[in-house]
């Protein structure tokens, strides 16, 4: 039996790579994968038998690693961050269910570093409370629906972390979304990250005001680009980190010892 194991390769470049994604590439005999994902990794694929496709030939690239894992062959089907965050999971998933390939191939996942939790390690501490990841891709899921949930997470005070926010001709959700944000405090925290893990990676810590006023020409947002958008709460601390308190310090002072108001609640 052949085995397909789909590799989450992480944010970007080798640098959010796990040990295990590491060693299942090594141990492939067939790489299959988007063509800039590929290129991220030369030196681990360098001697392999690679396989790849452009943007949107995602069914091809998946039915193309069933195929050759059916063949007897140990491929690993390579997908960006987390395989199952807005990436290839579901698609793999869904084709073998749908093919009934169950008993023919050895089927596994690996998790990976979502480019969030890349995102949040780098500026401080962001997401330490309620937080919610939202795609602005309307290429497989309705307009209005995007913009839906962008308005129920801002009203219920998430944490916001935008993933596949504008292409050059996929304008109007992004526009959509800044049109939604005039509706929160204009000095709210805002974190704009792109090309994570790689080594032109840029972060740049702004406020909503600054996002909307850039507009939806805005060049440091691409579909390398993640967005984090504080909720109520989030500040920046002294020296300027993004920090979302997780309440610790409204229930205890220093001292370790609950405070006062604290105790008559209880």
């Amino acid at each position: 039996m052949g085995k397909l194991t789909l590799v989450s390769t992480g944010a970007g470049g080798d640098r959010y790579l796990t040990q295990e994604a590491i060693n299942v590439i090594q141990e492939a005999d067939l790489i299959v994968a988007y063509t800039k994902y590929a290129k991220d990794l030369p030196e681990l694929v360098a001697d392999k038998e690679v396989f790849t496709t452009p943007m949107t030939k995602e069914i091809e690239r998946v039915q193309y690693a069933i195929d050759e894992a059916k063949k007897g062959r140990t491929v690993a089907l390579l997908s960006n961050g987390d395989a199952n965050v807005y990436a290839m999971g579901s698609l793999v998933v869904e084709l073998i269910d749908t093919l009934d390939l169950w008993e023919s191939i050895e089927y596994s996942a690996l998790p990976g570093i979502s480019s969030v939790l890349a995102l949040a390690s780098e500026v401080g501490a962001p997401i330490s409370q309620d937080f919610c990841l939202i795609s602005l891709s309307d290429r497989l899921t309705d307009a209005e629906l995007i913009q839906k949930r962008l308005r129920l997470a801002l009203e219920g005070d998430f944490i916001i972390s935008i993933y596949n926010p504008k292409s050059r001709s996929r304008l109007e959700p992004y526009r959509g979304m800044l049109e939604q944000l005039k509706n929160i405090d204009s000095s709210r925290p805002v974190v704009v990250a792109r090309d994570l893990g790689r080594e032109n990676q840029m972060i740049k810590i702004i406020t909503a005001k600054e996002l909307i006023d850039a507009g939806v020409e805005n060049e440091e947002v691409n579909m390398s680009t993640t967005l984090l958008i504080g909720n109520s709460t989030t500040k920046l601390t002294s020296d300027g980190r993004v920090l979302t308190p997780r309440g610790y310090l409204n229930k205890y002072d220093l001292s370790g010892a609950q405070k006062g108001e604290w105790k008559k609640i209880n």
